[in-house]
């Protein structure tokens, strides 16, 4: 069965980092595009990154350009956002989803991500 676990979302201070892990099972990720969504309290889930399953394209919304950078370890079946220079309105829930040609959609179950002095 087709799952996505992520991992290391918490508390942090605005300015600081930290690396968000998708583990994939069930399939093999290299072959989906994989993104990363956020969602705020109040506010509609937003993208935030993709990478693409052919050349691992990738794209970021305007809000985290030069500060997020999403990437994938292939043999670890793995997809990473790492987040530098975080500000408070970052903070959201953070949802890895898996798409190939939107036939197979799969969504994780989310990390929490607070931004906060």
């Amino acid at each position: 069965q087709a799952q996505l676990v992520e991992s290391g979302g918490g508390l942090v201070q605005p300015g600081g980092s930290l690396r968000l892990s998708c583990a994939a099972s069930g399939f093999s990720s290299s072959n989906y595009d994989m993104s990363w969504y956020r969602q705020a309290p109040g506010k509609e889930r937003e993208l935030v990154a993709t990478i693409t399953r052919i050349s691992d394209t990738t794209s970021y919304a305007d809000s985290v350009k030069g500060r997020f950078t999403i990437s994938r370890a292939a043999d670890k079946n793995t997809v990473y956002l790492q987040m530098n220079s975080l500000k408070p309105e970052d903070t959201a829930m953070y949802y890895c989803h898996a798409n190939l040609l939107k036939l197979f959609k799969y969504w994780g179950q989310g990390t929490q991500v607070t931004v906060s002095s």
